[in-house]
């Protein structure tokens, strides 16, 4: 029974440790689910306003906004939910951790200009962390994991970590150095060692002013002749 399976997942999984009564009751992604399931049903036999009514109905008790046309896996985990919203050619694999305001989205019409995949397609076992919004008919490959607020409008391969807007693999270089294990949820960052993509190009931009200013003052010299005080 799929139910059982969603609560089972959510106990797997979310660091609160609720009990099965709170797995199967209080949590907003189950219903959402679970309510998708009927809309999609609808959907697939041509029952498109019901579908309609039963995606509606289900955003306005969970705050989660599946379209009846989306595509579905098993034991998808939306951790709070709020402000989720699936759109009608997504595809979403088995066991991937959605948090909320996250956005699968699409950008338009085909070049045909005629409807079309418009959405992702999200792999196995990919984590989404809050506010992310992934946009396009792109793909997300199994294992990978996006960092909360990044902007993803390109591939990204199987089990790769991109943050950002646009997203990107992280700066190993410039990261902070890594801080104890303590179970990082991808929720709120990336992984266990940040990094600041606003603050590496600041950095990039902060180096280039410096070297034109050097570069300013060397051709004033050779102009004049004298050496320029910098």
């Amino acid at each position: 029974m799929e139910l059982i399976e969603l609560a089972r997942a959510i106990r797997a999984r979310d660091p609160a440790r609720p009990t099965w009564l709170e797995a199967l009751t209080c949590y907003a992604g189950v219903q959402a689910v679970l309510l998708h399931r009927l809309a999609h049903a609808l959907h697939r036999v041509g029952l498109r306003a019901p579908a309609r009514m039963v995606s509606h109905t289900g955003r306005f008790i969970t705050g989660i906004e599946i379209h009846p046309g989306a595509t579905i896996g098993r034991r998808l985990f939306i951790d709070h939910g709020m402000g989720v919203v699936i759109g009608e050619t997504a595809e979403v694999g088995d066991d991937v951790l959605v948090y909320h305001g996250v956005t699968l989205g699409g950008l338009s019409l085909d070049a045909s200009g005629h409807p079309g995949k418009r959405h992702p397609t999200v792999c196995d076992g990919v984590a989404i962390g809050a506010g992310a919004q992934v946009l396009g008919p792109i793909t997300v490959g199994a294992g990978a994991r996006i960092g909360a607020n990044a902007v993803v409008v390109a591939d990204v391969p199987p089990g790769a970590s991109v943050v950002g807007i646009p997203a990107r693999p992280p700066q190993e270089r410039r990261v902070m150095p890594a801080r104890p294990s303590t179970g990082f949820s991808p929720g709120y960052g990336l992984n266990e060692r940040p990094c600041d993509p606003v603050g590496e190009e600041l950095a990039v931009l902060r180096a280039e002013v410096a070297s034109l200013r050097a570069e300013m003052a060397e051709l004033r010299r050779r102009s004049v002749g004298v050496p320029v005080a910098e």
